[in-house]
Formats: structure tokens, C-alpha cells, sequence
């Protein structure tokens, strides 16, 4: 049976309700109209002025095979007045989508990224997405190292993406992370695939509307310590609280599902060995292959599969939903 409910956010199910909610740092900069140039601000982009082949100004990566992949498209998140957002389109068989990356002006310690997408109304599964992490030293392109775990002092990454259960989520999926880290588990094949780590109500990720998406990371403050975090906000609302203490479903190479009782503490994140890694990239994904329609059991996937963007910003306080 395929997940088809709708998400009940509970707030006695988060942990101890001290995770901020509704505008943040938007609420100072109605329409994100000058958040840019915010202190707090490491990263913004609204998409609204430039080419195509300007975005390498601002992202020191642009996948855009043969061209093909990005591209600008009209509107944005209603009511935020912007003009445009941009579009990213995989096609099987030519290649797997595309993507922005981007070094973040300095590193940090706890990080928040935002940013607005809207599925298409046939979207199928797809295989990753949007990711905050660090490495060291810090890199102008992705090196994700698929499949081996981090040591602790040279990188960890956090993406956000939509998962299909193997099969049981309807396309795209719901919400989820797949996080690498040196104390992740290993996998049934002896290898360090991404953990996944699910929300206590699986999110359901809706296709044909924007939503807004905000996840934050939270660096371990020392070496030794496991006081790291990571949290989830859709819409504003926070849906997702891992931190020491939270309570947890059963823990895997595929990682784990918060519970609101029973189980088990989680032990927290001990992101880092070495103070000296944080999070200091952001990158904007699109990755779409035959394999993750194969996870899920579709034997004959859709070709063309598109994905919108808009108002991105990274900072290292809770942004929130753009302020009308």
C-alpha cells in the first residue's frame, strides 16, 4: 500500500519545542528584499537577473549538459512578487540532470539553507537533491565520494531529497535526509551509502505546488562531543528535530525514523573529529537515474523529469518563509 497521507505536525512530538517557527530572518526583509546583504546571509539567489551562463558568477559549478538542462522559466512562489525561477529538466538516456554548487564565504558552524521548489505534476522518482556540507580543504565542486565513509576531519554531507520507500511512497516520495558522517552505518554490500533519516510523519512531497524548504546543521562542538543536530521546516513548520536524546526507531546501514515514544535515544551527531571542517558548500541538485526508478520498482520510468527553484538563501540563522 502506497503512503497517500498528509502530514499532522505535532508539537509535543518535537523535542522540547525549541525549534523557531513561521518568518525568521525574512521577517526583516519583506519580499527577501534586501536579505542578500543581511550579516547572517552566506548565500542568496532569486534568479532574477542575468543568463543562463551568468549563474557561473555567483556558483562555481554549472551542470548544464549540451545546454539542455537549465533553463529560466516564468513565476515563482506566489505571492513573493518574483518575475522567475529557474528549471531544471533530466532526460534519460542524455544525461541525469544538473546542478549549481557553491563555496560558502566562510565556514560555520550551524548553517540554514532555504530554498522554494515545485515538483511537476508527473514527476517520477528521482536520486538526489540539495545538500549542505564541508569539506577540508573546502572545494569549488562537488566530491561526494559515493559509497565510502567520511573520516571525520575531511568532510560530511546533509541532503535533503524525496525518497520512495522502495516503492511504497507515492513518486516523488516523502521528505527525507541522506547524510554521510563518520560515525554513519555501513550498508548490507560493505560499502557507506547514505543513511536515511525520516521524520517521525512521513512528508509527503507534493507535486504541481511550491513548497518551502529549510533545513539546518548543526556542527558537534567538539571533537569528542555528540551534540550535533540537524532539523527540518516545510512551510515553516518544523517537522524534524534529530539531536541527542530524540527518541528513535531501529538503526541501520539504511539509517533511521524518528518516533515520538518507545525506541531508543538517539546518541546525537558527532559530525566532525577536527574543528577545523565546517559547513562551507551549498549545492542545488537535480539527479535523476534509471537506478532510483529501479529502487522503486518502476520498470519503464518517464523520460523527461522537471524540477523548479527559486529564493534560495543560506545563513547561519532560521530564515523561514518569505515575508509577504
Amino acid at each position: 500500500m502506497r503512503i497517500a497521507w498528509t502530514l499532522i505536525v505535532v508539537a509535543s512530538t518535537l523535542m522540547a519545542g525549541d525549534l523557531p517557527e513561521g518568518c525568521g530572518l525574512s521577517a526583516k526583509h519583506p519580499g527577501d528584499r534586501g536579505i542578500a546583504g543581511d550579516p547572517a546571509v552566506l548565500l542568496a539567489e532569486d534568479f532574477e537577473k542575468g543568463e543562463i551562463g551568468d549563474l557561473s558568477r555567483k556558483w562555481t559549478e554549472v551542470s548544464n549538459k549540451d545546454g539542455k538542462v537549465l533553463a529560466w522559466a516564468d513565476g515563482g512562489p506566489e505571492g513573493t512578487g518574483g518575475k522567475r525561477s529557474i528549471q531544471m529538466t533530466a532526460t534519460l538516456g542524455q544525461d541525469t540532470g544538473g546542478h549549481l554548487y557553491a563555496p560558502l564565504p566562510r565556514g560555520v558552524d550551524t548553517a540554514y539553507a532555504r530554498f522554494y521548489v515545485k515538483f511537476a505534476e508527473d514527476a517520477e522518482y528521482i536520486h538526489h537533491f540539495v545538500w549542505l556540507g564541508g569539506h577540508e580543504p573546502q572545494t569549488r565542486w562537488p566530491n561526494p565520494r559515493a559509497g565510502t565513509r567520511p573520516e571525520g576531519n575531511e568532510r560530511f554531507s546533509v541532503g535533503i531529497e524525496p525518497h520512495g520507500l522502495h516503492g511504497k511512497a507515492a513518486p516523488p516520495g516523502v521528505w527525507a535526509f541522506y547524510c554521510y558522517w563518520d560515525e554513519m552505518r555501513i550498508s548490507a554490500d560493505g560499502k557507506y551509502w547514505g543513511n536515511g533519516l525520516r521524520p517521525i510523519e512521513d512528508c509527503v512531497v507534493p507535486k504541481g505546488t511550491w513548497q518551502c524548504v529549510e533545513f539546518m546543521v548543526k556542527l558537534n562542538s567538539a571533537p569528542e562531543a555528540h551534540d550535533g543536530a540537524l532539523a527540518l521546516w516545510l512551510d515553516g513548520k518544523p517537522v524534524a528535530d534529530f539531536r541527542a536524546g530524540a527518541r528513535r526507531g531501529a538503526w541501520s546501514g539504511m539509517g533511521f525514523q524518528l518516533l515520538g515514544k518507545g525506541g531508543e535515544e538517539f546518541e546525537g551527531f558527532r559530525w566532525r573529529t577536527s574543528a577545523d571542517l565546517k559547513v562551507n558548500y551549498f549545492w542545488l541538485e537535480h539527479y535523476v537515474t534509471e537506478s532510483a526508478a529501479a529502487q522503486n520498482g518502476v520498470k519503464e520510468p518517464r523520460k523527461v523529469n522537471r524540477v523548479w527553484f527559486d529564493d534560495v538563501v543560506v545563513s547561519t540563522e532560521y530564515v523561514g518563509p518569505i515575508k509577504k
